[in-house]
């Protein structure tokens, strides 16, 4: 399949048209940021570790029942991908307390939360990504009642899914960040990528951070702590 122009860049990643109007190339970048972006930086292959245990997450998540964006990895920083309309939300799943909910509620992180806990914020960098609700999304537009309950429907099973299979790797889910986008006859499926810049991973035995706080905090480590998650997820 044929690249064509680019599409938009973001943060980590650039999206490209193909001759094919149903389908684009995504390609990785090792660009890092924090903060809405107030912190910048580069971390060694990080394209390459987020592309490839993304699509590996994709297609275990997607045997799973839930619809994703990932048709094949063309290299080992670009994937073709299902053209979507990205909805306008971060869709967030916390297991226990840390980052910005510690913060905002006063929670020791690291503390359990009684039951997995779905938050929505606004994708809009001018007003920093704020939390929103349901009412607020429909009142704005930004997604109907039924394409809401998809999205809560999905993500959960994604939750699931996640917590069992990074358990498995020696690695604890303590929150995610997902995506969704609609395919043109407006079907809804997971979207954007599942990587240590997405979701918290803490060791099982140490609850060291294997994820971008690394980068965030400035704790060091950071290349090494991102091959180490791609070595794990890969099973290696």
């Amino acid at each position: 399949m044929e690249q064509r122009e680019q599409r938009y860049e973001g943060k980590a990643k650039k999206v490209y048209a193909t001759d094919d109007p149903a389908y684009y190339i995504v390609s990785y970048k090792d660009d890092a940021t924090a903060f809405n972006g107030e912190k910048k930086g580069t971390i060694a292959s990080k394209g390459i570790v987020n592309n490839i245990m993304s699509n590996i997450i994709f297609a275990l998540i997607a045997e799973e029942g839930v619809p994703t964006h990932f048709v094949k990895q063309l290299s080992d920083r670009d994937t073709l991908v299902k053209a979507v309309t990205i909805l306008p939300l971060e869709v967030i799943i916390r297991n226990v307390a840390a980052g910005s909910f510690s913060k905002r509620y006063g929670v020791d992180e690291g503390t359990p939360l009684l039951f997995p806990t779905l938050e929505f914020s606004y994708k809009n960098d001018e007003l920093g990504d704020p939390l929103i609700n349901d009412d607020h999304i429909m009142a704005l537009g930004l997604a109907t009642k039924e394409e809401l309950n998809q999205v809560r429907s999905y993500t959960h099973k994604v939750n699931e899914v996640m917590k069992a299979f990074f358990l498995d790797k020696g690695l604890k889910l303590i929150d995610f960040k997902i995506e969704f986008g609609k395919l043109a006859d407006g079907t809804i499926i997971l979207a954007d990528e599942v990587s240590p810049d997405t979701c918290r991973l803490w060791d099982v035995n140490t609850n060291e951070k294997m994820d971008k706080d690394r980068f965030r905090r400035d704790l060091g480590k950071v290349e090494e702590t991102y091959q180490e998650v791609l070595k794990r997820v890969k099973g290696e």
